[in-house]
């Protein structure tokens, strides 16, 4: 859900972040060496391990809860305060939180995120002055400048100071991601006092530059419908869709708009305005990487807007990077029922159950949505992945043909649902449908990798189409060249055709790249073995078998390191395997799977609330 920030230039921000994170860590101190009676120091200390033992496993509810019980026996604590304090806000207890803030600025008077929760809680109550002089304070680094900058403006128009507002927010910032926060948000302000003009302008700029922003598009044809200008709120709608996929949130405004409802600003009060400050920002650092105060912001504005439905979609996502699937799931059933989000958020649930190992409960949730809207493709195609993803395929590929089912005239887009029932069908060992399934999706989508891939290996595997195959791999290595299991079907094409040199040279990469993979290394060995370097060979086939291979694998691997590949011992072996397999190749070891998200997300570090300073 990267909207604004993501598309706005916000490239390099992580450097930033750090120097974030240290800031409301920097005044922790080890805990105080006191004079405490037996009882008191074991009390104390038993609740502090226990805490932090609770951290360590990423159970925050429980490690607060311990925390908290050791600052209630040793309410000095420097060390204890701050990490019951971050854990509230980190959770969302902004009321406990208000009361440690406080407690905070006596050892630290300018630690910015105590500064930051004071303001906001004031904000939430309409202490508008109370809250801008705490946001005044809490401007210490470019980040949490911009923050306090754009929280301010909201307060100082709580306060009916729209033009201090305006003219803070015009104060010339040198990073260009920077300037797109103030003019945004100067366009919100300017909207709700009533500045139409002004605020058109600004939106009319910025959606110009960047059309495909979900936040910008939705406040700059919400603003053109609210002030009677419809056909432009309708023309906003379909630049937009011409850049990026439709988003229900676009679709409910166009049903609404369509109907003749009564216009809506996107912002309504201050309290809305401060949240899509923290949700911007909050969203930005997430998608970069910075979950963990990405999250923190996140809960900012859950805080102050409680039914802020992208801002719980954003927060799950952040649970899911971390694989904390339980927590997403609690997120998504807080969403609101009649939200035009709920049915990709039941999705989501399910594939976070499955996440789980709840396979049964998925398919329900699922099985659900299709009795309710049969027509669903997304729900048909979150099962058969899970579903497939279980080897459950003979199931799986029954969604899939109720999916295909339902294509009029299959178009590029759908060459995924042919290609998953390819697998399906091509694990299930009927060939003949796997393969005209895989050439279908070929047809759709000449360039897709995995089709590409997955068609050439099979081929290549039977001995059958060789040359052919070895075109269409190659094509698959263009596209993706650092992908290993992709390399490794360009060295075994190779190998089949006979060019062992080649084959060498390919999966010697093939094995750089994924050298955890068993059929990789097994691969490798056999090339080995036909250009003459039989100790290598038999190195590689011995990391295989480390390598825990499919069960059918090792009778023939152990085969290859007794007897080589000439051997007759070892044909027999093979034969053998191959007839109670009841086919003569390999199951294709090839990726099966997409991010079905379609969306790329930056590395993200384990889910920790205090940052690299330890539990």
């Amino acid at each position: 859900m990267r909207k604004l920030a993501a598309r706005t230039g916000i490239i390099g921000l992580m450097g930033i972040l750090v120097a974030l994170l240290v800031g409301y860590t920097g005044a922790i101190s080890e805990p105080q060496q006191e004079k405490w009676s037996p009882a008191h120091n074991s009390s104390l200390f038993g609740s502090y391990l226990a805490g932090r033992a609770a951290a360590g496993q990423r159970d925050n509810k429980v490690a607060a809860r311990y925390y908290h019980r050791a600052l209630e026996i040793d309410p000095d604590n420097e060390t204890i305060l701050h990490k019951a304090f971050v854990l509230d806000v980190f959770m969302g207890n902004f009321d406990r939180a208000a009361k440690l803030a406080k407690r905070v600025l006596k050892v630290d008077k300018e630690q910015h995120l105590a500064l930051l929760v004071l303001g906001v809680h004031a904000a939430k109550h309409g202490r508008y002055h109370e809250a801008e002089k705490y946001f005044s304070r809490a401007n210490n680094n470019r980040i949490t400048g911009l923050i306090a900058m754009l929280s301010r403006a909201w307060t100082y128009h709580g306060q009916h100071k729209t033009r201090k507002a305006l003219k803070l927010l015009r104060t010339q910032n040198r990073a260009a991601w920077a300037k797109s926060y103030q003019e945004y948000h100067a366009a919100l302000i300017a909207d709700l006092a009533g500045n139409y003009n002004y605020a058109g302008d600004i939106f009319d700029r910025m959606f110009k530059k960047e059309p495909g922003v979900l936040r910008v598009a939705l406040a700059y044809a919400q603003h053109a419908w609210h002030g009677g200008k419809t056909w432009l709120a309708k023309r906003i709608i379909r630049k937009h869709l011409k850049r990026v996929p439709e988003h229900p949130l676009i679709t409910q405004l166009k049903a609404k708009i369509k109907a003749g409802a009564k216009p809506e600003l996107m912002v309504q009060s201050v309290q809305d305005g401060l949240a899509e400050v923290y949700y911007g920002i909050g969203d930005a650092m997430a998608g970069e990487g910075g979950v963990d105060i990405g999250a923190i912001y996140l809960q900012f504005a859950l805080y102050l807007k409680p039914d802020f439905t992208l801002a719980k979609l954003s927060l799950a996502e952040v649970y899911e990077a971390t694989r904390k699937y339980a927590e997403a799931n609690e997120i998504y059933r807080q969403i609101d029922q009649a939200s035009p989000v709920w049915q990709s958020t039941l999705i989501r649930l399910a594939f976070n159950l499955n996440s789980l190992g709840k396979v049964d409960e998925a398919r329900a949730i699922l099985d659900d949505i299709l009795k309710r809207d049969p027509g669903n493709l997304q729900a048909l195609e979150a099962a058969g992945n899970i579903l497939r993803s279980h080897k459950r395929y003979k199931e799986a590929k029954d969604y899939y043909s109720r999916a295909i089912k339902l294509l009029k005239k299959p178009t590029k887009k759908d060459w995924k649902y042919f290609y998953s029932r390819g697998v399906c069908y091509e694990r299930l060992k009927d060939w003949p449908r796997a393969e005209k399934d895989l050439k279908q999706a070929l047809k759709l989508n000449k360039d897709q990798p995995l089709v590409l891939n997955y068609l050439g290996y099979s081929w290549v595997d039977q001995n059958k189409n060789v040359k052919q195959a070895l075109k269409l791999i190659r094509r698959a290595v263009e596209l993706k060249p650092d992908d290993g299991y992709f390399v490794d079907s360009l060295g075994w094409a190779y190998y089949r055709l006979g060019n062992y040199a080649e084959a060498v040279r390919q999966l010697e990469r093939a094995v750089e790249l994924k050298p955890d993979d068993p059929v990789i290394n097994d691969h490798l060995g056999d090339a080995y073995w036909k250009v003459g370097r039989r100790l290598e060979a038999r190195y590689q086939w011995t990391q295989a078998l480390a390598l825990k291979p499919e069960p059918e694998e090792i009778p023939k691997i152990k085969a290859k390191l007794k007897y080589g590949l000439e051997g007759k011992r070892h044909r027999v072996v093979a034969k053998k395997v191959n007839k109670e397999r009841g086919k003569k190749r390999k199951v294709p070891r090839r990726k099966t799977t997409m991010n079905y998200k379609q969306k790329k997300k930056k590395p993200v570090e384990e889910f920790n609330p205090f940052g690299d300073i330890g539990q």
